[in-house]
């Protein structure tokens, strides 16, 4: 069992020094994985759902959050070993051309460290900021992953879809791996259960105790079963976001099937020694216990 930390490019650790405190902390205490959130825009007004609260998101709308990409290549150049993942990049934001190019670049820069943990977004407001259709916004992601993965994997591309057309595109450089960078979906409901085993190479599922896990995760392996792929063909992660867990719940995570848990840190870090006392103390109450399973 591994232990992540989520999130960093949020608030004060989009300060560089903040950022590479945690980050070189986390690495030092084991943490599997460093997880960076996406928002281009938030709204003060809107009638949008957040799925992990009674609807409300939990932060400002003058929330720092900065972008994940580029938070994670500077993460790159502060670390060696722990895998950097988007929780969670909005793919149907993206142009998928200039997304690939972008995760690509990471992925190299990073030694083949970055897993695009991949969403289909729930804030309508910010898809009409951009300019974007929140309709149809699944279609879209699946057929931008198609995209993506064609240009990471192929000397040249060409696809025929809704949403995208081009013939004999060249997209370089590729990623470190030659199998292009792993997907992992977030969500928690039908649809998104249906992405993961169709076409994902991960899951990062939010806000479940080891009971809603297990029961999600016995859902996905019916699907995989249905879909024609075996349960190794995915990595599972689950959080229990805002939740709190013990160390105890840890094997009920693993017993469930989860090869992962990524944490949050709850509690106010004023400070930078903060920080590092919170890390310190999850690495004590949970990366080392996680280690023994």
């Amino acid at each position: 069992m591994k232990v992540g930390y989520f999130s960093v490019g949020v608030g004060p650790t989009t300060d560089p020094q903040w950022l590479r405190t945690a980050v070189t902390t986390a690495e030092r205490l084991g943490f599997a994985t460093v997880w960076a959130p996406e928002h281009v825009v938030l709204v003060e007004q809107y009638t949008s759902k957040y799925p992990y609260t009674s609807g409300e998101f939990p932060g400002r709308a003058n929330a720092a959050i900065a972008d994940p990409f580029a938070v994670l290549a500077y993460v790159a150049a502060c670390t060696s070993r722990i895998r950097l993942g988007t929780g969670i990049c909005i793919v149907p934001e993206h142009n998928p051309m200039v997304l690939a190019k972008t995760v690509a670049s990471v992925d190299r820069l990073s030694g083949g460290r970055l897993i695009l943990g991949a969403g289909i977004g729930w804030l309508a407001e910010e898809f009409q900021a951009l300019g974007i259709p929140f309709e149809r916004r699944a279609q879209r992601t699946r057929e931008y992953i198609e995209v993506m993965r064609k240009l990471w994997t192929e000397p040249s591309s060409s696809y025929r879809g809704e949403f995208v057309n081009f013939t004999n595109a060249f997209s370089h450089p590729k990623p470190a791996r030659s199998n292009g960078v792993p997907v992992w979906f977030g969500g928690e409901s039908a649809p998104a259960l249906k992405r993961v085993a169709e076409y994902g190479d991960g899951w990062l599922g939010f806000k479940l105790s080891p009971d809603q896990a297990a029961a999600k995760i016995r859902r996905i392996e019916e699907l995989l079963k249905a879909a024609g792929r075996k349960r190794s063909d995915l990595y599972l992660t689950v959080s229990p976001y805002t939740d709190p867990i013990t160390p105890d719940d840890l094997k009920r995570y693993r017993d469930a099937g989860a090869e992962e848990v990524a944490l949050l840190i709850t509690r106010r870090t004023p400070t930078e020694r903060d920080l590092v006392a919170s890390l310190e103390q999850m690495a004590r109450d949970f990366v080392e216990p996680a280690a023994k399973l």
